[in-house]
């Protein structure tokens, strides 16, 4: 079943909310292959397996927020509560919801937040031999700086004093 879903498909459901990378309650329930409220109902009966940090709603300037974002449902905006999930809570789920599609789903959803990370990872390794670079640089760029003052000094012309025509008392 994970092969019949591309990483790229579940990586696009992934939002950045509060901090943390999320999914929403509506793209789990399709993935899963279940009506969102049915998602919702199986949370609700396990609430104490979904703590906040796995499980939150979103504030109606979130839900708005999101809706411009998100293309695939245009009821987004209209919806009264919006759950997301973070990775914990993901995996939390296929313990809730008992079905051989689930699992698979969570394994591919699992994969690529795994791909994300590593992917997050090689962008900060490359941004702080970025910042390694500029210092190096910023360095350079103060020698070079100098040396180019030194030349301009040396091709300016000395002004000798002028000659003053006339008698001096």
């Amino acid at each position: 079943m994970s092969d019949l879903i591309p990483v790229e498909r579940i990586e696009n459901r992934i939002y950045l909310i509060r901090g943390q990378k999320v999914m929403l309650d509506r793209d789990l329930a399709e993935l899963y292959g279940v009506p969102t409220f049915v998602l919702n109902q199986a949370v609700k009966r396990n609430l104490e397996r979904f703590p906040s940090d796995f499980m939150f709603s979103l504030t109606r300037q979130e839900i708005i927020r999101i809706s411009q974002i998100v293309i695939s449902s245009s009821t987004l905006k209209f919806s009264k509560n919006v759950n997301v999930f973070t990775e914990q809570g993901i995996a939390m789920l296929s313990s809730v919801l008992h079905s051989s599609q689930a699992i698979q789903i969570n394994i591919a959803i699992m994969r690529a937040f795994v791909k994300l990370r590593k992917f997050i990872l090689g962008h900060k390794k490359l941004a702080q031999k970025f910042k390694g670079l500029e210092k190096r640089l910023g360095k350079h760029d103060v020698e070079i700086q100098a040396i180019l003052d030194a030349f301009r000094q040396l091709m300016t012309p000395e002004e000798k004093p002028k000659r003053r025509i006339g008698f001096e008392v």
